[in-house]
């Protein structure tokens, strides 16, 4: 089969390099398990020197790809990456972080027990998941409470929607990426409501995770940003649409608040 690994990468300088190396490395252990592999970095309003560090990797690694874009955030990124993908003869299309918070045999296990699921889900609360240097008291909260949320307004039955280790069948891409909106903080949410709204079987998987004290998440603004963005998700997918609607026509000025409400 054909893998094809979409990283979304922001100022990402400091980590991009070894999970290039890293990852490039143990797939090319794997050609007698997969036909071809790809890494496709998605560079989206870096500041930094993530795209010099991507080229000269690419020198050494044939099977990185990269996409520059000017606009910003993680959905924008994941679906460009996914359009891209689907230009090639790529049977499984994935996403993982920039920071090797999951590594890339714990990325591979998702491509080995796919089997007939249309899709693969890392998660990090169930049982027998591994968690090296655990997230702090506050972000294991937030985190919980956003899952709750999530259960509430979505019915989606996951533990983890927020792993950012996913892998699909190319069927599920071609589908989804054509009507995924681009909420920043709800994008894996949106993808996961899609495939339950197209039917696809998506099965969570235990994982290994390492937290990385690199993160660029606040923790104050954070929450917020991610209860509007959920709450803005399940409006577009009501009755009730319109409203978004409305207040997207609004004149920037009288917006209130509107980044987090993006």
């Amino acid at each position: 089969m054909n893998l094809s690994i979409v990283v979304p990468a922001y100022n990402e300088e400091k980590r991009i390099g070894r999970t290039l190396e890293e990852y490039c490395k143990y797939f090319r252990g794997k050609k007698n398990e997969l036909k071809s592999f790809e890494i496709l970095v998605v560079l989206n309003n870096c500041r930094d020197n993530t795209l010099e560090i991507v080229k000269e990797k690419k020198l050494k690694f044939k099977e990185i790809r990269y996409l520059n874009f000017q606009q910003g955030g993680k959905g924008f990124a994941i679906t460009e990456g996914f359009k891209d993908s689907l230009k090639r003869n790529n049977e499984l299309i994935g996403f993982v972080d920039a920071d090797m918070a999951t590594d890339p045999e714990a990325f591979y296990e998702l491509v080995k027990n796919i089997g007939n699921y249309d899709g693969m889900i890392a998660s990090r609360w169930l049982k027998e998941s591994y968690i090296q240097d655990e997230q702090t008291f506050l972000r294991r909260v937030m985190s919980r409470a956003f899952n709750f949320i999530v259960k509430s307004l979505f019915l989606m039955n996951y533990q983890d929607t927020q792993c950012g280790a996913k892998l699909f069948k190319r069927r599920v891409i071609e589908n989804a990426s054509k009507k995924i909106y681009l909420t920043q903080w709800a994008f894996d949410v949106n993808l996961l409501y899609l495939c339950k709204i197209m039917g696809f079987k998506i099965k969570e998987q235990a994982t290994k995770w390492r937290d990385q004290s690199q993160s660029k998440i606040d923790v104050v603004r954070a929450p917020l940003k991610m209860f509007t963005g959920i709450l803005r998700l399940r409006i577009l997918y009501s009755p009730f649409r319109g409203v978004i609607n409305l207040y997207d026509a609004l004149p920037e000025k009288i917006k209130l608040n509107h980044k987090l409400i993006r």
